[in-house]
């Protein structure tokens, strides 16, 4: 593809929580025309499009032809079909995580961007994390990783659990910060509230040694979101959420107090991380790079996750309250909780 000197035509698809955001950025990011926001339910594709200066879409198949590129924040099973749609017409894409909602809807996206030669970007925004993109420096051989990633109930994403919709973003990190191949996963979780899993907690252990514990909610009042990272001689604590990073490391070969560890802090900036994402995948459309967040990419965290929910489901709570082996107590404890609180456990 040749360098665009006109205004990129852009189009967001789904005008949902996360294609308002995306709205609201293109407007403001210069050399893009946000030509449509579509959504089924028209009066919200207006109301998004209004905030953003656009005009509003009810079919996706009205904007074929007519942009440069898309932002597809559609509900995950819909992103085979979108996607294929708007990648068969030359169209570079920037698909919201998960990729898609099977491995062989995954592949299918990817042979078309290749076909095609277009860019097919995948929405793992927390790569553009500041804190995220400030501590890979930092970090060598990393041993043993522990993430947090909780927050409340989002009756929008009830059609996936919690380990595509939120432990994904984690999944895409950990891949990118271990480098290593996975050896192999435990995995256990509960359906507390929809019909997938709402809790997970998982152990992935990689080819190289290290070991990473992940624990996902989405049945937690407070919000947490957080990184922490042990490797030899130094620990890096990172909260996503606060944009915050810490680095411990030893100043001495033997530490006598604490005077012989130094903890840095770097200066994050305070750029909005879709922002960021955004403005990587425009720039790879200009320059015909490859997205840091590639296809590719994009599938190796599904195929993660899909192994995590497969084992999930040998090892989950039933609906039936019957326990399958190796369900630990805690799972056990907060099937009665749900139970018990029922819809206090909605925020």
């Amino acid at each position: 593809m040749h360098q665009h000197p006109h205004k990129l035509k852009f189009a967001v698809i789904g005008a949902g929580k996360i294609g308002g955001h995306h709205s609201r950025i293109l407007r403001s990011i210069p050399g893009v025309e946000l030509v449509g926001v579509c959504d089924t339910n028209l009066w919200r594709a207006q109301l998004t499009a209004w905030k953003a200066d656009s005009v509003a879409v009810r079919d996706y198949h009205d904007l074929l032809g007519k942009v440069d590129a898309v932002v597809i924040a559609v509900p995950t099973p819909l992103h085979r079909e979108v996607g294929a749609a708007f990648l068969e017409a030359g169209c570079h894409c920037l698909i919201e995580k998960p990729l898609a909602a099977s491995l062989d809807d995954a592949k299918e996206l990817l042979a078309l961007s290749e076909a095609k030669r277009v860019v097919l970007q995948v929405g793992h925004v927390e790569r553009f994390n500041p804190a995220v993109l400030e501590a890979i420096p930092y970090i060598r051989s990393p041993r043993f990783i522990t993430v947090e990633r909780l927050g409340p109930y989002d009756p929008r994403m009830s059609h996936i659990g919690v380990v595509l919709d939120l432990m994904i973003h984690d999944l895409d990190i950990l891949l990118t910060l271990v480098g290593s191949e996975v050896e192999s996963i435990e995995a256990v979780g509960a359906h507390l509230i929809s019909t997938h899993e709402d809790i997970a907690n998982v152990r992935v252990r990689f080819r190289s040694g290290c070991i990473a514990d992940l624990t996902a909610s989405r049945v937690t009042f407070e919000k947490c979101r957080k990184l922490r990272i042990f490797q030899k001689d130094s620990y890096v604590s990172l909260d996503y959420a606060n944009t915050s990073l810490k680095i411990y490391r030893r100043k001495v070969p033997v530490i006598k107090s604490l005077k012989d560890v130094e903890v840095i802090r770097p200066k994050l900036t305070q750029s909005e991380p879709i922002k960021n994402e955004l403005v990587h995948f425009i720039d790879c459309i200009r320059h015909n790079r490859k997205p840091w967040p590639s296809g590719e990419h994009g599938m190796e965290a599904l195929k993660l996750a899909l192994q995590i929910s497969d084992e999930l489901e040998r090892y989950e709570v039933s609906g039936h309250d019957v326990v399958r082996p190796l369900v630990p107590s805690w799972v056990r404890d907060l099937k009665s909780i749900a139970r018990d609180v029922g819809k206090d456990l909605l925020p």
